[in-house]
Formats: structure tokens, C-alpha cells, sequence
């Protein structure tokens, strides 16, 4: 079973990345100018920086998220900062090209189409944020050799030294786990024998 769902979340990642990965490397990388000129006429900042106008620094930082969170989701391999990279490229392309509130009256209908699509595909990054990549990518991988170690993050090293100290002897292993368990009052918590 555990097969299965690997299989079908790691198709399932690739299904969702294609459409990120495809816009970024099928429309804006090959028709540059013209997505440009499309942002611009969206009322995108037109100032220039060094000689380059706004608006095109701002295509080229949704290239970079599109094709890095795409990966990123598709490997699975930090799939929840990915996802948080591909929520933000959807919140300002939803609201600034699929604004079917301001669409002329023959367009509401794709635009609102468009506008539920970034939605849905939005509501999907938020699933990935809250709840990680899952079976079959690289960070579940990461994940389970950790536990496999029996090591889990977040463990000082010095409480690592303690619990696994395997040359101790057992009295001395006793006394450190009595020297680190809390005290309430005048007694101390012990542990039996």
C-alpha cells in the first residue's frame, strides 16, 4: 500500500508542477517581450532600474518561482517552501490578470474560469504548505532516514552524548538519568530501583 501512495503522490506532484513548469518555460521564458508588454498595459511598475524597466524584473522573479517551486513541488524537496513560492506567483497573477470584476462583460466568463483555477491550484499549495510532500519525495525520504537512525532533530548533542553513551557503565547511565529528572520541593522524582 505504502508503494501505491508514493506512486500516486509523486504523479499526483508532477500533475500539479507540469502547469507552474510549462508557463514559466513554454510562455514567459520563449514569449518575454510580449508577457511584458501584457504586465505593463496591467498597470505593473513601468520606473527603471538601471536601465530596465520595473515591470520585466518582476517577470523575471516569477520565472525564478515558478521554475524553482515547481521543481521543488515536483521533487518533492523542500515541496513546502516551493509551494509558498508558487502561492505568491498565484496571488499576484490572480489578482492582477484574472480580475474578471474588471473584465468587459464578453470576458467575465474565462476570466472567472482563470480565476477559480488559480484558486483551486492556490488551495492545492496551501495543502502541500500544511501538511509537506508526502509518500515517494525527497523530504519524506530525509524524513524516514532520520527516524531510521533513531535521531530526530532538534536533540542537543549534549543530551545526544547522555542517552546514547553505549561504553558507560549502568550506574553511572542511572545517575546521569537521576541527575536530570525534575525536582518538585524537597523531593526529588526517582526512578525506581
Amino acid at each position: 500500500m505504502r508503494i501505491i501512495q508514493g506512486i500516486l503522490a509523486c504523479v499526483g506532484r508532477l500533475m500539479i508542477s507540469t502547469i507552474f513548469l510549462l508557463s514559466a518555460l513554454g510562455n514567459k521564458i520563449t514569449n518575454f517581450s510580449s508577457v511584458a508588454d501584457v504586465m505593463a498595459s496591467k498597470g505593473m511598475p513601468q520606473d527603471e532600474i538601471l536601465g530596465i524597466p520595473a515591470h520585466k524584473y518582476l517577470l523575471c522573479g516569477a520565472i525564478v518561482f515558478l521554475i524553482l517551486g515547481g521543481l521543488s513541488v515536483a521533487a518533492g524537496l523542500k515541496a513546502r517552501l516551493g509551494a509558498c513560492m508558487l502561492l505568491l506567483f498565484l496571488i499576484g497573477a490572480t489578482y492582477y490578470f484574472h480580475d474578471f470584476w474588471n473584465a468587459e462583460a464578453d470576458q467575465q466568463p474565462a476570466e472567472m474560469i482563470q480565476f477559480l483555477k488559480n484558486l483551486a491550484l492556490g488551495g492545492t499549495m496551501l495543502f502541500i504548505i500544511a501538511n509537506g510532500a508526502g509518500p515517494g519525495s525527497l523530504d519524506h525520504r530525509k524524513k524516514s532516514k532520520i527516524m531510521r537512525e533513531g535521531t530526530k532533530p532538534g536533540i542537543r548533542e549534549a543530551d545526544k552524548k547522555q542517552l546514547g553513551n553505549a561504553d558507560a557503565e549502568p550506574s553511572e547511565l542511572l545517575n546521569n538519568l537521576k541527575n536530570t529528572t525534575p525536582e518538585s520541593g524537597s523531593r526529588s522524582t526517582q526512578l525506581p530501583g
